[in-house]
């Protein structure tokens, strides 16, 4: 008799681990085990909303929009003025030396007369400002700020609807399994009922040891596959508190049930569909409209810089260090203009050429990824549509093969205890049940993740 081809949670867990969602270890989690165990009962919906708020992913996603409005405050800030004051204190060890022409003091032609100017001490103090008159990359910037936001914002909204649709399906995976659990448990009570009779039977003398012993091993086959199911909903619920960013010590118990009409309901609803409904679509248009202004940005580059400056500054020179001195014997010397500076660029070697060319062909990427994204989009959604389709085709007729080999079953057993069929019938009916069964449940989990996969592709998710 074939085991349970169980629902392989491990294996959903284990394509998490690669894309990244489990990316810190479990015992991370298990910091602070002193504080007080928690129990939550969530629904499906429950569930995600508890993820978006405490998934690391979603989180440091959140933390990028901060992140990128401390960037346009930066881009901001070259528009205002920009003011800082300096101070300075020099001790010439050396005073510096001059050389005057010797013709001065009657001396020959081409000689010279060492002479030091200056004194010991020299000090000043004062503010310098430069204010951005005209600038076109700080020009494009403050026009790319609003941009950025969005583009951060929508990032959020990606990595939200990726965790929404994983937790969904391991939610439901795990809802599927606990539904299989208790069919495992009803055979294993419908085995031991068997096992019972037939111990009857072969105390009455009619039924042989052998048989006695093919029940007894098939209860033993049953025990072991439970414990099997029972350690893969354990680790199912370990991954999926892991992704909705909850503690492993809490407790985790689902409420929501999954049933064919569930499934069926509002499934190929007939919408107009939008790639703008799509958070990858607006994440990549998005894309591009930054690579525009990165385009713009270095055009700007060949317009002259036109820039406001001023200066304050007091000197004051000594002999000794007496700066904290006044009167007319310490004077301070001030100086002080405005002016305004045109920066013209002239040749760079190609530079500004060659950073607005590779802008250029990076949009031109963006584009063609547009473009593959619409197609990409068409091919989900037909893709899903196809599939789900299938599903709930395959589920109808895979719950109506169950119940059939749980009916053929029933008569079976009845016949064997009437002493009218073999120990071999009622165990292949039993293996014809249990296949059925577990191919129910297959189906079942194709068609809700069928059914997730098409609300993601038509942004409904």
């Amino acid at each position: 008799m074939k085991p349970y081809p169980l629902i392989n949670i491990s294996k959903l867990i284990a394509v998490l681990l690669l894309t990244g969602l489990l990316q810190h270890t479990v015992s991370a989690q298990e910091n602070n085990t002193a504080q007080e165990k928690k129990k939550y009962e969530f629904s499906v919906k429950e569930s995600v909303d508890f993820a978006l708020k405490n998934s690391v992913q979603v989180k440091n996603a959140l933390i990028s929009i901060n992140i990128q409005q401390q960037t346009n405050r930066e881009i901001t800030a070259a528009a205002y003025p920009q003011i800082n004051g300096d101070v300075a204190l020099t001790d010439y060890l050396k005073i510096p030396v001059n050389l005057l022409p010797g013709e001065l003091a009657g001396q020959p032609q081409g000689t010279f007369i060492p002479v030091q100017f200056g004194t010991k001490w020299s000090g000043n103090y004062g503010l310098n400002a430069k204010q951005i008159l005209f600038d076109g990359q700080v020009f494009v910037g403050l026009q790319a700020r609003r941009a950025s936001i969005d583009y951060a914002r929508v990032n959020v909204e990606v990595t939200s609807e990726q965790i929404k649709a994983n937790v969904y399906k391991i939610y439901y995976q795990l809802v599927i399994a606990k539904k299989q659990m208790e069919v495992v448990d009803v055979n294993i009570d419908r085995a031991k009922k068997l096992l019972n009779d037939t111990k009857e039977l072969y105390k009455n003398g009619f039924a042989e040891r052998l048989d006695v012993d093919k029940v007894n091993v098939n209860v033993s086959n049953l025990n072991t596959e439970k414990t099997k199911l029972q350690n893969q909903l354990e680790a199912g619920y370990v991954g999926l508190k892991y992704l909705m960013g909850m503690p492993i010590r809490n407790e985790l118990v689902l409420t929501d049930s999954l049933t064919d009409e569930q499934i069926k309901s509002n499934v190929l609803d007939d919408g107009s569909f939008k790639f703008e409904d799509r958070k990858e679509f607006q994440f990549l248009k998005l894309q591009e409209e930054l690579n525009k202004y990165n385009i713009k940005r270095y055009k700007y580059t060949y317009i002259p810089v036109v820039s406001l400056t001023g200066n304050y500054t007091r000197n004051a020179y000594r002999t000794k260090f007496d700066y904290f001195k006044s009167g007319d014997n310490y004077p301070w010397f001030t100086t002080a203009f405005i002016g305004v500076n045109i920066n013209i660029p002239i040749f760079d070697g190609f530079a500004k050429d060659s950073r607005i060319k590779k802008s250029r062909y990076e949009l031109l990427q963006t584009q063609n990824t547009i473009e593959d994204t619409k197609n990409n989009i068409n091919n989900e959604i037909e893709t899903a549509k196809i599939n789900i389709r299938s599903a709930v085709v395959t589920m109808d007729e895979q719950k109506n093969n169950m119940q059939l080999s749980e009916k053929v079953y029933n008569q079976t057993k009845l016949k064997y205890e009437q002493g009218l069929g073999s120990n071999t019938e009622i165990t292949t009916a039993e293996g014809d049940m249990k296949i059925a069964q577990n191919n129910y449940f297959a189906a079942l989990y194709d068609a809700i993740i069928a059914k997730i996969d098409y609300l993601k592709a038509t942004g409904k998710l």
